[in-house]
């Protein structure tokens, strides 16, 4: 039975570690010896329920786990920390359970793979889930012309010149690196394996009643623009003066109240709930339609927002925008959504008219539901990891 250890600098005890890392482990698990490393936050080992809970699906599942302390301040030395803790770790794994392959998800716990990968030779799976040091200079985080941009760049050619096998969240992505000078005449083997959603949770139910209602989902900060949702939600009341806007989101419910009364929208207009993710599929079911616009910068074209499949996956069709991953050419192609190209108010107003006649066309919802299924089913997702493993002799 081949051996894999999966490195996850983020938590498992986290809803995105849950539904990103460990929902595929599961299914992964059969016919093979998984072993799992992963970083844990202070605030999540403090809750014992979830601990247990969680603790007690991996050990059903038979995956071995392995968790470590995440550690965030002084941040560059937390990192580094982290970083030597994660290969002492890796390496000890990798002799005593004879490992075969190790699986690194995203940067920081590739920098751990490659000290495996020179010592014992393992195969080098790198999972890089977007383009890492350049999403910090877009987010603001760090200069480009800084020293830790330039690290985290070097280290970003080593990873994709040495890995034995490199995953990608788009097409988009794969068009850009093989634009890369360094790779040109020796592109390592990649696999393009979008963020997947678990459709069997996220389907579609009756047909929303009542009045118009446009729906909003996640994050209002950092990447997303907020501030164009919100008018776009303005001009809607133009055309549909009874739609509503329901915006489920967790932690900025201030910011979402400010936000909105600078964008002239009545807050009797305006549900504003939170929900756990196990919730979010029946908040779904009450939209006709959704809106989400991302930040079109460069880092943006590796990125597969989970939100997209969620959504078609319950018969939702959206309205977008281009220069992020592969997002708008799916919902061009599948004819599940629009995406505009700008921001001003004609683009808004064209994006809105063409999103009303795509609600009121037939067959809409099983449409965006096929769309779904054809890009981010959790299960197509875990069969395209499993033929990444098989080629690597795992």
């Amino acid at each position: 039975m081949t051996a894999i250890l999966f490195i996850s600098y983020d938590g498992i005890l986290e809803p995105l570690g849950q539904s990103q890392v460990l929902a595929y482990l599961e299914r992964l698990v059969a016919g093979r010896r998984i072993h799992l490393l992963s970083f844990e936050k202070a605030e999540d080992w403090a809750d014992n329920a979830r601990c247990n809970d969680v603790a007690a699906r991996i050990r059903a599942a038979g995956i071995h786990w392995h968790p470590r302390r995440y550690h965030k301040r002084p941040s560059a030395l937390a990192t580094a920390y982290d970083i030597m803790i994660g290969a002492l770790t890796a390496l000890w794994l990798v002799v005593r359970h004879k490992v075969r392959i190790v699986h690194a998800r995203s940067y920081v716990a590739a920098v751990m793979t490659m000290t495996v990968k020179s010592t014992a030779g393992s195969k080098f799976v790198f999972d890089m889930r977007g383009f890492w040091a350049d999403e910090r200079v877009d987010g603001g985080l760090w200069p480009r012309d800084g020293r830790l941009y330039h690290i985290a760049k070097w280290f970003e050619r080593r990873f994709l010149l040495r890995a034995d096998h490199v995953v990608s969240l788009t097409h988009a992505a794969v068009r850009e690196m093989e634009r890369f000078s360094y790779l040109q005449g020796c592109m390592p083997p990649i696999t393009v394996i979008p963020t997947c959603a678990d459709l069997a949770r996220f389907a579609p139910v009756d047909a929303p009643r009542g009045g118009f209602v446009l729906g909003y989902v996640g994050s209002a900060g950092t990447w997303y623009l907020f501030d164009a949702a919100v008018a776009c939600f303005g001009r809607l009341r133009t055309l549909r003066p009874d739609a509503r806007l329901l915006i489920i989101n967790r932690n900025e419910h201030a910011y979402v109240r400010e936000r909105i009364a600078a964008g002239g929208v009545p807050m009797e207009a305006v549900e504003l709930r939170s929900a756990e993710h196990a919730e979010v599929p029946a908040q779904m079911a009450r939209m006709h339609a959704a809106v989400f616009f991302i930040k079109p910068v460069f880092s943006k074209q590796a990125s597969s927002p989970t939100k997209l499949g969620e959504l078609l996956g319950c018969g939702i069709p959206c309205l977008a925008n281009a220069g992020v991953g592969d997002m708008a050419q799916i919902l061009r192609d599948d004819e599940v959504g629009v995406a505009i190209d700008c921001f001003d108010a004609g683009a808004l107003d064209q994006g809105l008219r063409q999103l009303m006649d795509l609600v009121d066309a037939p067959g809409i919802r099983a449409r965006c539901v096929e769309s779904a299924h054809r890009h981010f089913s959790l299960d197509e997702g875990v069969a395209r990891y499993r033929a990444v493993y098989e080629s690597l002799g795992g």
